[in-house]
């Protein structure tokens, strides 16, 4: 397959004046929570639960399909009212050697015969990245490896989300840490089954936030938003996310610049926290909620 260039885009001027931040949510009609949300249930009780407590879609984690019938695991998230909203994760595409980066690919079509089957729309990727390898190597690998597995994403329906990570990520998970390398590759790729998800922890400090996501507007490339909020101080790199109203992102001022693109999806709770995953978990979706409509 022939390489294609990574090159780099012009930083967007700013916006004149700032959005005012969103108004409350009326509703829980776009409120996604992630399976690995709430990591001690099973699909199956999360399911249940999120549908008793008026949770509208689901984002679902590999790991909680294993050993599973994919489809008939679809068909149970729709039969409780749930959307499938997404697939996490597809991506890690750098790697040493051809041979490695031919697993990755490999794995990312699987991913998306999984996304098929479950009748998710769209698959988020993190992209990856190899310690000491070139950020910019490993950048030009991740194009290289959303090219190759296009043509499958769009023989199936399947949409792919670019999903750049907080630069404390670039190590080893993802080398794309900024929305404006992002939608950088989403114009590279020039496809309409390519584009982003935007993370406010990842995403929450960039001084070019707001102008990158109108970019991403204009090019019809925002495909996803997470939500959670980043804890002071953070104790660990991974697993220390705070629920909305715990931490010091901006919510509503960010909302209203996705919003000001046009976009109307879901608003999707993903948190990594051992603290919460430690709590019971029937109150702990209470306050996921709660939280929902006092901060998102």
């Amino acid at each position: 397959m022939q390489s294609l260039l990574l090159v780099s885009s012009p930083a967007p001027a700013a916006p004149a004046a700032p959005a005012a931040p969103a108004a409350p949510l009326p509703d829980l009609r776009r409120l996604c929570v992630h399976t690995i949300t709430t990591k001690p249930w099973p699909i199956e009780v999360a399911a249940a639960k999120f549908a008793a407590a008026g949770v509208s879609g689901i984002t679902v984690w590999r790991d909680t399909l294993a050993g599973r019938d994919i489809a008939a695991t679809g068909r149970l998230l729709r039969e409780r009212g749930l959307a499938v909203v997404s697939l996490c994760r597809g991506g890690f595409f750098p790697a040493r050697t051809a041979e490695d980066r031919g697993k990755a690919i490999d794995d990312n079509r699987r991913a998306i015969a999984e996304a098929h089957a479950l009748g998710a729309p769209l698959i988020v990727l993190v992209c990856g990245a190899v310690p000491g390898q070139p950020l910019s190597e490993s950048r030009q690998q991740i194009l290289d490896g959303i090219a190759a597995v296009l043509p499958e994403a769009q023989a199936a329906g399947v949409k792919l989300a670019i999903e750049p990570l907080h630069p404390m990520y670039a190590d080893s998970r993802s080398a794309v840490n900024t929305l404006g390398q992002a939608n950088d590759m989403v114009e590279q790729l020039r496809s309409p089954h390519v584009g982003v998800a935007v993370d406010v922890y990842h995403l929450w400090w960039d001084p070019t936030l707001q102008a990158e996501i109108a970019r991403c507007g204009r090019l019809g490339a925002l495909f996803a938003y997470h939500v959670c909020d980043w804890r002071t101080p953070t104790i660990d790199l991974l697993n220390d996310r705070g629920l909305m109203g715990e931490g010091c992102i901006p919510l509503r001022q960010i909302r209203a610049w996705v919003e000001a693109t046009g976009y109307r999806g879901f608003n999707e709770v993903e948190v990594f926290s051992t603290r919460l995953w430690a709590t019971d978990q029937d109150d702990y979706l209470r306050k996921i909620v709660q939280a929902y409509r006092d901060h998102v």
